[in-house]
């Protein structure tokens, strides 16, 4: 009878520590699980973030050429308007000494 008792026992004690590693290895699972969706958002943030450093580099770049054009621009219209200033001037001594003659 004892040893029957004991048999029982060991059977009972072997299920119950094969359940809890059963309930073991799901959390185990579980925790890989998140890990894994974890990691994967992280890539994704970073790619996000890298992808978002290049535009902005990219966009840098244009602006600095668009302001660099439009520097030649004015400056090309101040040089325009200064000849002409120049070229006014010198009609209005021409016509100053024509005027003496």
């Amino acid at each position: 009878m004892k040893h029957i008792q004991l048999l029982l026992l060991a059977i009972a004690s072997t299920l119950i520590v094969a359940a809890c590693d059963k309930q073991k290895a799901a959390v185990e699972a579980n925790k890989d699980a998140a890990q894994d969706a974890i990691d994967i958002r992280k890539d994704s943030v970073n790619a996000a973030a890298h992808e978002a450093k290049t535009q902005t580099d990219i966009n840098a770049t244009v602006d600095k050429a668009r302001i660099e054009a439009n520097k030649d621009a004015v400056q090309a219209q101040l040089d325009a308007d200064k000849k002409k200033a120049e070229a006014d001037a010198a009609a209005e001594k021409a016509k100053i000494d024509a005027e003496r003659k």
